[in-house]
């Protein structure tokens, strides 16, 4: 049954006012304000007793009494507040086993995770309640076998993003169109991968966390404005809790808050949760990419050389391949150029013009003369057409045996940097399995 509050505003401005103070003194120092509690009850409203009960606490004094009037009024809110409220004030060892539980509810992957719960999941995390907070943390998410309900890629985009779509190896940087060849691509592209995943593991689970103990405060000690809050961090929950904040924000779904958490830049504490539950999933992974890196590479590849599809053997281009691209050059290399029979024309001409001008009339000579230079010039620029072509077949030729031979030889050095590909990939495969052992636990 829903509480009026309208119906005593006194009292609820009583209430709210020594409640700010409350959540101020918790976030500066831990303890409660040093005048006692001057509100009164509000029937049916769990916070008075709630506040009674958490004063109570911080000054060491028997919280029974208003810990069961709070809880009978509203329970899950009463432990919701109490924990949150220990673990600002660094007092997270004093709450109950139960209260945990109670507060935190249940996680489903088909709803979203309110911010009371992303709150304790954040506390818990950094760790406000000791170990043990962690390992009410790490359960919850267990139970819900999430690596089954998850898309792999997705996982790996978030925990190593913006990976290069070619992965070049120094055998083929001076051929990288060979690096796009699947079954070469393929070996490279893992190992990458899997050097990538294991560093970004290494960085999540070598943060060194400060040895947090149960008393390890969640304080606004940079008296940051509360509407600057981000609204999942315990202070602005409990001030949303209490009565002090605006509407809540939109929740966001448990995969959703997964990913974000293990993205680079997120909260190391978060992050480091988000990996345990990735783990499985990270496993498996490890284990294709190591079996990726050892695949054999082909025994013949095609690859274009010069715009012509060459084979590539072991012990060098294909024959008919290589005969094939040649006679593909010299074909494109040499147009089809047609007889200089306008020079024919003109050389004759000039004949003609001489043996009439010896016959009749002298002067036809000069014409002839510069026919015949005419003639003469067509037939030079005709020869120089048939070299220079000449010229060209003979460069692309000799280009396309030296880069076939060069990427022959560039196939040999990918070959043997395979061996050492395939132990380095093994390498960190064991590394990273080593790394998600280590897990949150130990941190």
């Amino acid at each position: 049954m829903a509480t009026d509050l309208s119906a005593s505003p006194p009292a609820t401005t009583e209430l709210h006012r020594y409640a700010e103070a409350l959540l101020a003194n918790l976030a500066a120092n831990g303890s409660a304000p040093p005048a006692a509690p001057a509100f009164r009850d509000i029937p049916g409203f769990w916070l008075p007793p709630a506040v009674q009960a958490l004063v109570a606490i911080l000054r060491g004094d028997d919280p029974l009494e208003p810990l069961t009037t709070a809880a009978n009024r509203d329970q899950r809110n009463t432990a919701l507040f109490l924990c949150l409220a220990l673990a600002v004030a660094g007092h997270g060892d004093r709450i109950h086993a139960s209260w945990l539980g109670t507060a935190f509810g249940e996680l489903s992957m088909e709803l979203p995770v309110n911010h009371g719960q992303r709150a304790l999941w954040l506390a818990a995390a950094r760790g406000a309640y000791g170990p043990a907070g962690k390992i009410f943390v790490l359960r919850k998410l267990d139970a819900l076998s999430i690596p089954a309900h998850a898309d792999t890629e997705q996982w790996l985009q978030a925990l190593a993003p913006g990976e290069p779509s070619v992965v070049v190896p120094t055998a083929l940087v001076d051929f990288p169109e060979l690096a796009e060849i699947p079954e070469l691509a393929k070996p490279a592209q893992a190992a990458a991968r899997l050097s990538r995943l294991r560093a970004r593991c290494a960085e999540i689970t070598m943060t060194r966390q400060a040895e947090h103990d149960s008393r390890t405060p969640l304080t606004n000690s940079a008296a940051t404005p509360a509407t600057a809050w981000a609204e999942e961090e315990p202070l602005a929950v409990l001030r949303s809790l209490v009565g002090l904040g605006g509407p809540a924000g939109p929740m966001g779904s448990l995969i959703g808050h997964l990913l974000d958490d293990l993205r680079p830049g997120s909260d190391p504490y978060l992050a480091a949760i988000a990996l345990h539950v990735a783990a499985p999933i990270l496993r498996e992974v490890a284990a294709e990419l190591e079996a990726d890196t050892r695949l054999t590479p082909p025994d013949s590849i095609t690859v274009p050389v010069l715009g012509h599809r060459l084979v590539l053997l072991p012990e060098g281009p294909d024959a008919e391949s290589m005969a094939a691209a040649e006679r593909a050059i010299i074909t494109d290399g040499v147009p089809d150029r047609r007889l200089p029979w306008l020079a024919y024309l003109l050389m004759a001409l000039a004949g003609t013009l001489v043996i009439l001008a010896v016959v009749a009339w002298w002067p036809l000579a000069v014409v002839g003369v510069a026919a015949a230079g005419l003639g003469g010039w067509q037939l030079w620029r005709h020869q120089q057409a048939r070299r220079s072509d000449a010229a060209y077949v003979e460069t692309r030729l000799a280009e396309l045996k030296d880069l076939a031979d060069g990427a022959v030889w560039a196939l040999h050095a990918y070959a043997r940097e395979a061996d050492d590909r395939a132990k380095q990939a093994a390498e960190d495969s064991a590394g990273l399995i080593r790394l998600l052992r280590r897990g949150p636990r130990a941190a």
